[in-house]
């Protein structure tokens, strides 16, 4: 086949569990088929175009700036929001150029398939009914969560605002496209409720085994880990609410319990934790994941808001690390709670279910061999990518 693959953003570095979802899929594509990638081209990233050839027979960067979250340009995008049809986070992305480019190369290219890879760079494709959306989340989701944590009540009006309309544009884009491919049975269950979507198919997360393979020996690095990308909101309020409300409690029992937070561009409120925490470490971006999972007795995932599914789970069973995580947190996996992973939502229970794998050898071993033998056997990236091909041949 010959794909046309539209993204807002190039694939390194890959900070991010959904650009590590498109990159595993998209190199064990690009070994039996013909992909041209177009992406919007940040400044200060070379390293995206310039690796691009790993993945695709051919890129077209689009040059876009969007706007740091603390910058006052942003600042002035979240006022353009109050009156915008179009969310923030979708407007953000808008590009005429990168439209021009698609509306050029579908002349001038046959396609086989045309692939809009997360919901932000729809409004730059001119024919949506010629595309699959390969949807990483429900947006709309993410939104209504925010409104259920909002702090305060500017902020709950605000999300409030920004969930309608970006229930509005994804359920018209859904319905627009030819057909859409979903992360989990539970999003494209949702597409199917709340935006009368039929044309929906979900496509599992899948595992690099060999890559996450635990060496005989490792340096300790912390008690806990948490893995995420620290500028995301859902994992900010995840981390802010465990270290808050979930810690201490362990520490009652562990009073040197250490956390490592690993994940890049951490906000200001997380360095803040490490500032006032001779045990807990903020690394911000790392070159390696994988030694502060090798590193660590347990892997956390405390998310009380969030979307799609988290690479971080899967990632942890390869590593043969065991995970408590809230039922968001593990939302659409294919997980057994009790058996390959805990899963607790309030505090108390969340800080039993630490101590216990703190506490326990036996137990951590016999969770995380559970674990990794369920993810051995059904989600390799191999049998994950033919399944997304036969959706794009339909």
């Amino acid at each position: 086949m010959k794909l046309l693959w539209v993204k807002a953003d190039f694939l390194h570095p890959t900070t991010k569990g959904g650009q590590i979802r498109t990159l595993e899929t998209l190199k064990r594509l690009h070994q039996r088929h013909e992909v041209h990638y177009i992406a919007l081209d940040h400044a200060g990233q070379p390293e995206g175009l310039a690796r691009s050839v790993e993945y695709s027979t051919r890129a077209y960067p689009i040059p876009h700036h969007v706007p740091e979250k603390t910058s006052v340009a942003f600042a002035g995008q979240l006022v353009e929001g109050l009156f915008s049809a179009l969310p923030v986070a979708v407007s953000r992305y808008r590009s005429p150029e990168m439209r021009r480019k698609i509306e050029q190369l579908t002349r001038s290219e046959k396609f086989d398939a045309i692939v809009c890879d997360f919901l932000f760079p729809a409004q730059n494709i001119p024919e949506l009914s010629r595309c699959v959306l390969f949807q990483h989340n429900v947006e709309a989701t993410i939104w209504k969560r925010h409104v259920e944590h909002a702090s305060n009540l500017p902020k709950r009006l605000y999300f409030e605002l920004q969930a309608r309309r970006m229930s509005a544009h994804e359920g018209e884009v859904c319905r627009q496209v030819k057909n859409v491919i979903a992360v989990s049975e539970q999003d494209a269950e949702t597409m199917r409720a709340d935006y009368g979507v039929q044309r929906v198919e979900p496509v599992p997360t899948g595992v690099d085994l060999e890559f996450f393979a635990r060496p005989a020996q490792s340096e300790r690095v912390a008690d806990l880990v948490f893995l995420g990308s620290m500028d995301w909101m859902p994992n900010i309020d995840g981390m802010e609410w465990f270290t808050a409300e979930v810690l201490p409690l362990i520490r009652k029992k562990r009073p040197e319990c250490t956390l490592a937070i690993v994940g890049r561009k951490p906000a200001a409120s997380i360095e803040d934790l490490a500032n006032g925490d001779p045990l807990i470490r903020v690394t911000g971006t790392v070159p390696d994941v994988r030694p502060y999972l090798w590193g660590s007795a347990v892997s956390i995932v405390p998310l009380r808001i969030g979307g799609g599914t988290r690479l971080k789970i899967y990632e942890a069973m390869a590593a043969r690390i065991p995970v408590v995580s809230t039922a968001i947190g593990a939302e659409g996996l294919d997980v057994r709670a009790g058996e390959n992973i805990f899963i607790a939502d309030r505090p108390q229970d969340f800080a039993e279910r630490c101590l216990a794998l703190l506490e326990d050898p036996t137990l951590v071993c016999r969770m995380a061999s559970s674990a990794w033998e369920m993810i051995a056997e059904r989600y390799s990236w191999e049998v994950v990518s033919r399944k997304f091909e036969e959706l794009l041949m339909i």
